[in-house]
């Protein structure tokens, strides 16, 4: 089992270090870690490059989470019991991939179209909740990212409700919890700002730049 969980781990980090927004950026002739906030993720995508590299980065980033937890679980490994637990883990590389890129000087994004990959890859039934979770707070306080946290708090107690009969259930539901702390980690300066009323408002023009 070490072994697999290896594997999953660093085949997921090696697909998740592949940075759509970072090759967005340069078919535009820009790299756009020195644009915007500096994150080489959705958000920054759109505010700097427009709406439809926004809608790119998002589904490539979304596309390669979600794509290798579907290979773990059809081709990899596709008779083991513990599959959930090896889909977690697999799905926290890639995250790990994404938001520290060995090949970007572990320069990456957040982590939130990449997590959502993952959420979706691993029970699709998260999606009549979540994503009107993530709307209706966002419409409400115009911060894209308490939408974003909001929904990564609901990770953990959703996989704690759904996954009661899985093999290593407590694993399951503590790493889970560990990408919402990741998530949280890497809004440390958004939370900051949040806190001293500085954070931009969708729609606002970008005053303050993101680590």
């Amino acid at each position: 089992m070490a072994l697999q969980i290896i594997i999953c781990l660093v085949l997921g980090y090696i697909v998740g270090s592949f940075s759509t927004g970072y090759v967005i950026g340069l078919i535009n002739h820009v790299d756009i870690r020195e644009m915007g906030s500096g994150n080489a993720g959705t958000t920054n995508a759109f505010r700097t490059l427009g709406k439809k590299a926004g809608i790119i980065t998002f589904l490539g980033d979304f596309l390669k989470a979600f794509l290798i937890i579907l290979l773990i679980r059809y081709v990899i490994y596709s008779d083991v019991e513990y599959i959930k637990l090896l889909e977690l883990i697999c799905g926290f590389g890639c995250v790990l991939g994404h938001n520290f890129p060995v090949w970007l000087k572990f320069h990456g994004g957040k982590g939130i179209a990449v997590t959502a990959g993952v959420f979706v890859a691993i029970d699709p039934l998260i999606l009549p909740f979540g994503i009107p979770l993530f709307a209706i707070i966002v419409l409400t306080t115009k911060y894209v990212s308490v939408g974003s946290l909001a929904v990564l708090t609901l990770f953990p107690i959703w996989n704690a409700i759904r996954f009661t009969e899985e093999p290593y259930y407590g694993a399951i539901v503590a790493i889970s919890c560990v990408y919402t702390a990741m998530a949280f980690f890497q809004h440390r300066q958004n939370i900051v700002r949040l806190m001293n009323g500085t954070e931009n408002k969708i729609g606002q023009k970008k005053q303050n730049k993101e680590a």
